[in-house]
């Protein structure tokens, strides 16, 4: 098959927006991009697409997808094929899932049948790892993970009490691993100790449907976990990312914290 020319068109990069030509190698040589000119003479028996008034930018990457999660009893009804189809329509074309493991089970095992469910998708994958208890294993499977996987992110959850709640001792374990392999620790702040009590406040007035969720949930408990997040990378030397930052009381600490460098 031949290579592909797209003329006209106008590229939305990471750092300036202006009109050129693209010319992409064939199929059967991965499509990659050869050449991008303001003006590129089509080779022999070339397709080429014109691409006047249109953009073209590079494939967005979502950072942060549960595809087939199985959480507390549900299952996410996205699996790795149709929900990176449907991100590939939209110019997704590159996702980061979220290893979970449960309780107790090894980071390994978790990884394997992660890796075993995304051989269905559609695009391009990569993944975080939850770290959601601590032995020396975790360790051991922290330093395989990075070395010979690629994974250079572990995430921890500061909520979901009796389920996959790391608390100080794992967060302090975990982060200080992380700084020893050059890896990133990620968290999703929510002290879960004030959740779970407000849960079972909320219960017992009888509040079991969706409007409860906030009310279990009030700015202050992702202010606090984000802030206790922040302090202990302090102590420890190891850069933080918080995930999903969504109350004003988290966005706070977190400007106060850049701030201090």
């Amino acid at each position: 098959m031949p290579k592909t020319l797209i003329r006209g068109s106008t590229i939305i990069d990471a750092d300036r927006t202006y009109r050129a030509d693209i010319l992409c190698a064939a199929p059967q040589d991965g499509g990659t991009i050869l050449s991008i000119e303001n003006e590129i003479t089509p080779p022999v028996n070339a397709n080429i697409i014109d691409a006047g008034n249109q953009y073209i930018m590079p494939g967005g990457i979502d950072p942060h997808t549960h595809m087939e999660l199985p959480f507390m009893g549900t299952t996410a009804s996205d699996d790795f094929y149709t929900g990176t189809a449907a991100g590939l329509s939209g110019g997704t074309t590159s996702i980061i899932d979220f290893v979970i493991p449960s309780p107790k089970q090894p980071l390994m095992d978790a990884f394997k049948e992660w890796r075993g469910w995304a051989e269905k998708a559609s695009s391009d994958y990569g993944f975080h790892v939850a770290v959601t208890w601590w032995d020396e294993s975790v360790h051991r499977d922290m330093d395989l993970l990075v070395q010979e996987h690629g994974v250079s992110s572990f995430k921890h959850f500061m909520a979901y009490k009796n389920a996959i709640m790391a608390d100080d001792e794992v967060l302090v374990n975990s982060f200080t691993c992380s700084l020893e392999l050059g890896a990133l620790p990620t968290v999703h702040a929510e002290n879960g100790e004030l959740v779970f009590q407000l849960q079972k406040q909320l219960l017992a007035k009888g509040f079991r449907g969706p409007e409860a969720h906030p009310l279990s949930r009030p700015p202050e408990v992702e202010g606090e976990a984000a802030n206790r997040a922040i302090r202990i990378a302090q102590v420890l030397g190891v850069p933080i990312y918080i995930v999903h930052v969504s109350a004003k009381d988290a966005v706070d600490v977190i400007a106060r914290a850049r701030n201090e460098g």
